[in-house]
């Protein structure tokens, strides 16, 4: 109904509509007002590069966009207050529609009840999907079928594609309950059990024992895993499903299911098959995205200790690209893994899940899709494994993550208790790594001083481990690393001839080791000194030569040299 009002009603928004899906949302309530902001701003046309980390800077530029525009603005599945206040327009040339299946939300704004279709309308959808001659040879059963469909859309159109592709009367005796139109029934869930019987016995187990994830969306080798099955069977499998409506096509041969047929499919699923196997369809599924996850962020980041080794089964990815694109393609499934594995309590899945992230927050900026994974990770870590290695990287991660986000409180209590954690658990390369990260949260606050005494104190704990020991391999990049931070801090005193000596050493320490990723961020380093110092001629040629280096994977780093880059052409 909104998107038909935003077609009848284009001419009266001439600067433009957007409609953000809040459904996929990989964790419980939904996304975060920040990340739907995101997503907003997204759809609006707002390059990465370009949209604030923070939640507030998000809200200003949305306020800005939106400043004297006629526009309309769509937020479907919306499930709590917060997601929607900050988006309220503060002129009236802004509509904003917010769409909220169940109780309505406590928001100042009209409420506009929907009703179901009347018979009449109802009957009218029929005839456009299935023909009216098709919809003709039914009549004498009809007021039975809508009384059952009891005008729910999804449930009329699903009737209407049964009577299309079958027989009239096989169709109605389908889509009819022992008791049409009973107190309590749900035209959506007898649509659902209506598209069971309609679909082989075994593509209706595939579709109950894949719903039990409450996966964003599904892909032909997830749905193998689930089932136990071939992935050429699995395929063929959800198009005879979404052929009977239980599961709609996406691009890029993936699949979602529409929220009350996933929550009937799940729920039916344990009497259908018992308790075992759909513990074991659960288990069978988080290994498979576990597999993909540790294969992919090792090609992403193949010379990092943040990342496990890749496994010895499953496909290897080629190349850094294509591990952070595989990540990036299934960020929403693997963050959703997290959640599902403490639920079924696969401790040790969700942990090393939440590693496997590092590169999608690291490379890719994905900080608001990774950060409630991160939160309920690090949660499970102190559950479970407290002063432990994975826990100190977990809690590295969100506070790496919450710095991104600026939100430097948090950071910081969250890089303190990695350092912790390590220290505890004897990992000095870990604890040294915490403790940089601490000084790079104050670089970023432009507390130049404190930041340089945290990166001092980091350096002294890298060379704290000997010849031998776990990391020694590590320490000259660690080392490098650490002069390259020095250098940032020493910049930002305005000490910058004793930088510029810092930084200089680390570019020419990457470009040795072939490290292209570390050489181009490096490289930005002496670009802003000679930025600095008034030399944008050469600032220019190192940053030129850093983004040769990059990826197109590299959205954040990218975005920054852009901005750097405009500064310089200004300033000459």
């Amino acid at each position: 109904m909104a998107l038909h009002l935003g077609a009848v009603c284009r001419d009266r928004f001439p600067d433009g509509q957007f409609y953000v899906d809040l459904r996929d949302g990989s964790a419980e309530p939904g996304p975060a007002p920040s990340a739907v902001l995101l997503r907003l701003l997204r759809q609006m046309g707002v390059e990465a590069e370009r949209i604030p980390p923070t939640e507030a800077g998000r809200e200003q530029l949305y306020r800005r966009l939106t400043a004297g525009r006629r526009a309309m603005v769509v937020v479907d599945h919306a499930s709590s207050v917060a997601q929607v206040r900050g988006l309220i327009p503060a002129t009236p040339e802004v509509f904003l529609l917010v769409v909220v299946s169940g109780p309505a939300l406590a928001l100042e704004a009209e409420p506009v009840p929907v009703s179901g279709l009347s018979d009449r309308d109802a009957l009218e959808m029929m005839r456009k999907v299935a023909g009216r001659e098709k919809v003709a040879r039914a009549t004498s059963r009809m007021p039975g079928v809508l009384a059952h469909c009891a005008g729910n859309a999804f449930a009329v159109r699903a009737t209407a594609m049964r009577l299309l592709t079958e027989d009239a009367e096989d169709a109605e005796l389908d889509l009819l309950d022992p008791a049409p139109g009973a107190s309590g029934s749900d035209p959506v869930r007898a649509a659902a059990e209506a598209g069971c019987r309609r679909v082989r016995p075994e593509t209706a187990r595939l579709c109950r024992l894949t719903a039990l994830g409450g996966w964003p969306s599904v892909t032909a080798l997830i749905a193998a895993a689930a089932a136990g099955v071939a992935e050429d069977e699995a395929a063929r499998m959800l198009a005879e499903a979404a052929d009977a409506q239980l599961v709609e096509p996406l691009p890029d041969e993936r699949y979602r299911f529409r929220p009350e047929v996933r929550r009937h499919l799940a729920g039916t699923a344990g009497p259908e098959h018992g308790i075992p196997e759909c513990s074991a369809a659960v288990a069978r599924t988080l290994d498979l995205l576990l597999n993909r996850a540790l294969h992919a962020a090792h090609a992403a980041l193949p010379q990092s200790w943040r990342t496990e080794p890749a496994p010895a089964r499953g496909e290897p990815y080629r190349d850094e690209a294509e591990g952070v694109a595989a990540l990036a393609a299934e960020a929403g499934n693997l963050v959703r893994a997290v959640f599902v594995a403490r639920e079924y309590e696969h401790t040790g899945t969700a942990l090393r899940l939440g590693r496997a992230l590092w590169p999608l927050q690291l490379k890719a900026g994905h900080w608001d899709d990774v950060l409630p994974a991160l939160r309920l990770a690090a949660r499970c870590a102190d559950e479970h494994q407290p002063a432990s290695r994975i826990a100190g990287a977990l809690h590295f991660q969100l506070a790496h993550c919450l710095g991104e986000l600026g939100r430097w409180d948090e950071a910081d209590r969250e890089a303190g208790a990695a350092a912790r954690a390590e220290r505890e658990a004897g990992h000095l390369r870990g604890e040294a790594s915490s403790v940089e990260l601490q000084g790079l949260l104050n670089l970023n606050r432009w507390l130049y001083e404190a930041a340089l005494e945290r990166f001092v104190a980091a350096d002294a704990i890298y060379a704290a481990i000997e010849p031998g020991q776990e990391g020694a391999d590590d320490l000259p990049r660690a080392h490098a690393l650490s002069r390259r931070h020095q250098g940032r801090a020493l910049r930002g005193m305005g000490r910058l001839d004793e930088a510029r000596g810092l930084l200089e050493a680390a570019v020419e320490f990457f470009a040795e080791r072939g490290e292209a990723y570390n050489q181009a961020r490096a490289l930005t380093d002496p670009a802003e000194t000679l930025h600095d110092a008034g030399d944008n001629a050469e600032a220019l040629v190192r940053i030129a030569a850093a983004e040769r280096l990059l990826t197109p994977a590299a959205i954040p780093h990218l975005g920054y040299l852009a901005a750097l880059r405009l500064r310089c052409e200004v300033a000459r």
